[in-house]
């Protein structure tokens, strides 16, 4: 392979209000990718709607430097259409996504770099970090764990959106179509050769935490039903459980009235049973609904983003 091809690098980075973190984050990268004599390189700061400074921020680099381009939603989509809409008009051979919090540690690109022209086409990173939260550490361990058993997939526990992708992967991601993005669960879809980096998290520079727990939950259902119809399957099951209890409960019934000599009191055990039982139906049809909501989103076929304003390679 022609070794200029190899040499080319664009970096992603999703931007939601990051209005003290970017132009830090601009020279780390700057003091980085320099000594690297890359043949060229590129920034694609994706501002996902935000409220504060940070597009200004990014415009005015813009015009300092040429290598810096931007791309900004008409609105907050999120992070993984942010993320989508960088890869989308990335164009060079190497493409390195990160998050703009500087928690992800640009001094590992050099090796991500290095694994790369070495033959790795996918170079993924997971987090190493014992100072995590109890709570978030085993939330994210029980994810994984629930992930891996449901779907043919398999992810690793701590895997980030920190990753150096070559372009022949981002044109087979480009193919899929979703409008519900679960990137980290579709890079190991897409096979190609992958390597891993371990790497422990800075802590974030400036501002917020953009993840709450309400969005936790929703990207986590997210990826368990877009890489699994697995759940679906589980209120066949149950329902052919409980079918079974109540043939049997019923049974039960007849002989006591067939051969008791007294009628048993038993209200609170059917109480017990009917919530049970609709509780557990509630359960199944919310599955069932989270699915059909998927296909509905998935059958209007909107776009994953709307671009107020870009300034990029392919314009």
């Amino acid at each position: 392979m022609n070794p200029l091809i190899k040499n080319t690098l664009s970096i992603v980075i999703p931007t939601f209000n990051e209005e003290g973190n970017i132009e830090i984050l601009y020279s780390k990268l700057i003091e980085t990718l320099t000594p690297l004599e890359l043949d060229e390189f590129e920034f694609i700061f994706v501002d996902d709607g935000s409220q504060d400074r940070s597009l200004e921020i990014v415009k005015k680099l813009a015009i300092d430097d040429p290598r810096v381009k931007y791309i900004s939603f008409s609105r907050n989509f999120g992070h993984q259409p942010a993320l989508k809409a960088g890869l989308d008009h990335a164009q060079f051979a190497g493409v390195v996504s990160l998050d703009a919090d500087l928690q992800h540690p640009v001094e590992l690109i050099p090796e991500m770099i290095e694994k790369w022209k070495n033959g790795a086409e996918v170079v993924y990173t997971k987090r190493k970090d014992v100072s995590l939260p109890w709570f978030k550490r085993t939330t994210s361990k029980l994810f994984y764990r629930i992930i891996n058993t449901l779907s043919q997939i398999k992810l690793e526990d701590g895997v980030a959106d920190f990753r150096l992708l070559d372009q022949k992967v981002i044109h087979a991601l480009r193919a899929y179509k979703e409008s519900n993005l679960f990137i980290r669960g579709l890079i190991p879809a897409l096979g190609f050769r992958q390597e891993s980096i371990d790497y422990t998290p800075h802590k974030r520079f400036a501002g917020e935490t953009k993840y709450s727990f309400s969005k936790m939950l929703r990207f986590a259902l997210t990826g368990l039903t877009s890489l699994s119809a697995k759940p679906l399957y589980f209120s066949i099951y149950f329902g052919v459980f409980f079918a079974m209890l109540a043939f049997i409960y019923g049974l039960y019934a007849i002989y006591v009235f067939a051969f008791g000599h007294e009628t048993i009191p038993g209200w609170t055990s059917i109480i017990a049973s009917i919530l049970l039982i609709g509780g557990i139906q509630l359960i199944m049809i919310g599955i069932i609904g989270i699915y059909l909501g998927k296909v509905f989103a998935q059958s209007k076929g909107r776009p994953n983003y709307i671009i107020a304003e870009k300034k990029t390679n392919n314009d």
